[in-house]
């Protein structure tokens, strides 16, 4: 592609052909059989993510090396209209490429179209999507959230609808949706049918990746373009920007770094070697910008929505360290690691939106176990904080000393949804504020729960829809996602958790205290 770039450079020679095609003019040259075989095509759809007050990303795969290219407008007619070049995408990143956005109009609605160039100056079909820009102003902010996407064999059913989840949240129109991890099962083969409890039969699409835990990095790349493949999922990811956190099935079930595995399905048993290709696949397919190197491929980031909002995206995977029964008494690890511990304090600490909702990828204070260890926070054990409790007891002081008000958390994980309250009153360790956590999914996978609570930091459970059996799939109806919504008028903040058809199972308001 060398030559390409040259050409592009010194003549615009890719550019203009694709600014004539983009704009509504073929020329009888584009037109002819022969480059119309050789244009590239867009393969999976479009996707925006990150998105800010004036910056972006844009995301599309080709079917072959070719320029990408943007054009954007903030009227769907895209009468007036701006184009962007993006990269020479190539097998290095499995044809995917990401475009970065800068310089965009706060508080507009932004139609892109994506396309990409031939060496040979053919230029393919065009995707269409859009996305919502941050508005600098107070005014009404909506957006969802879940996790765990084809999980525990439950993939797309074309005869269910495939992922139908994802029509009922663009319909529920969000500013934006955050995926809280597990963006795939790159260790949950997709057999063709699964036995219903009725006697009928769940019918899957399968793929050759699909078909066994992934090992190679091409393995984890058809993760995630099994995922892409789903129709509903795709008009989703076109009108809706996303904000992503991983969480362990990018890689594999409760997965830590340093840890070999012992299981007969891997070939490959060092995690470190499997989550570099998993992660690599994560961040070649999801539209996430350029994180912060701190020597782990940094994921964890803030976003700030104008004087309402700011949301803190962790990271629980990266710096966790080994699972253990978690009754340690003093700290030799966490969960959150050092650097980020003090990232979250110190950014919570300097947030001046009216609400700070943090996206924890892992619960609180519901146990999750890894066999006889444990996976999340909470152990179980009814005393002082240990383990990993002590670090959160550490940030829940931070932000009570600091006077951080306002503090919500949302998370996914553990397949099920729920409403907890936390309070010092109820709880062993008292230093904190009280606070709510929020939990919703999964988007299409098995459904289970509820799981028990631990009382250290006094969590009540004042919700919780579960199924009546481990691992019901997407027929069962137990898949659910998370709606926030912040008043411009009141500054209050509303949450829904919603039900795979989008119906309202719970609902509470926060006022804003001061």
């Amino acid at each position: 592609m060398t030559s390409m770039d040259r050409r592009t450079l010194l003549r615009g020679g890719v550019m203009l052909g694709g600014a004539a095609v983009l704009s509504g003019g073929v020329s009888r040259a584009f037109a002819a059989p022969g480059l119309v075989r050789a244009r590239p095509a867009v393969t999976h759809g479009v996707q925006a993510g990150d998105v800010t007050a004036s910056t972006g990303v844009v995301w599309a795969r080709a079917d072959r090396p070719a320029r990408m290219l943007v054009e954007l407008s903030t009227t769907e007619s895209f009468r007036h209209s701006w184009h962007v070049p993006g990269p020479v995408v190539t097998p290095d990143s499995d044809l995917t490429g990401r475009v970065h956005l800068r310089g965009l109009p706060a508080g507009e609605r932004i139609f892109y179209r994506v396309s990409f160039a031939a060496d040979s100056g053919a230029v393919g079909a065009p995707v269409t999507g859009s996305f919502g820009t941050v508005s600098r102003h107070p005014r009404d902010l909506r957006f969802l959230w879940s996790g765990d996407l084809a999980g525990q064999g439950w993939g797309i059913n074309p005869d269910f609808g495939g992922y139908r989840i994802f029509d009922a949240m663009r319909a529920r129109q969000p500013d934006f949706f955050l995926c809280s991890g597990d963006t795939v099962y790159a260790d949950g083969p997709i057999p063709a049918t699964v036995a219903l409890p009725d006697g009928g039969t769940w019918r899957n699409l399968v793929t050759e990746e699909k078909s066994k835990v992934a090992e190679t990095l091409a393995e984890y790349r058809g993760q995630y373009k099994y995922n892409l493949t789903d129709q509903p999922l795709r008009r989703f990811a076109a009108a809706v920007p996303q904000i992503n956190q991983w969480d362990d099935h990018e890689v594999r079930n409760n997965w830590y770094p340093g840890q070999v595995i012992d299981d007969p399905r891997y070939t490959e048993t060092r995690l470190d070697v499997l989550a570099a290709r998993g992660r690599r696949a994560f961040g070649e397919y999801v539209p996430i910008g350029t994180v912060h190197a701190d020597g782990s491929g940094r994921i964890y980031r803030r976003f700030s929505y104008g004087p309402l909002l700011d949301l803190f995206v962790l990271d629980m995977r990266t710096y966790k360290d080994p699972n253990t029964p978690g009754l340690e008494t003093q700290r030799d690890g966490g969960i959150l690691g050092a650097e980020q511990t003090a990232w979250l304090r110190r950014e919570l600490a300097a947030s001046r939106a009216t609400w700070k909702v943090i996206a924890n990828d892992l619960p609180l204070g519901i146990v999750v176990p890894d066999g006889t260890n444990i996976e999340a926070v909470a152990q179980g054990d009814p005393g002082a904080p240990k383990g990993r409790e002590l670090e959160l007891s550490d940030v829940l002081s931070s932000i009570r000393r600091h006077r951080v008000r306002n503090t919500v958390w949302i998370t996914a994980d553990v397949h099920y949804t729920a409403a907890l309250r936390y309070d010092p009153d109820r709880a062993v360790f008292t230093d904190f504020d009280p606070f709510w956590e929020f939990v919703s999914g999964p988007l299409n996978a098995g459904a289970f729960g509820p799981n028990a609570l631990d009382p250290t930091f006094g969590p009540e459970q004042v919700f919780a829809k579960t199924p009546p059996a481990p691992n019901s799939g997407p027929a069962s109806g137990y898949q659910f996602f998370g709606e926030v919504n912040i008043d411009a008028g009141t500054r209050a903040l509303s949450v829904t958790l919603r039900d795979l058809t989008g119906a309202a199972l719970f609902e509470t308001r926060l006022a804003p205290r001061h």
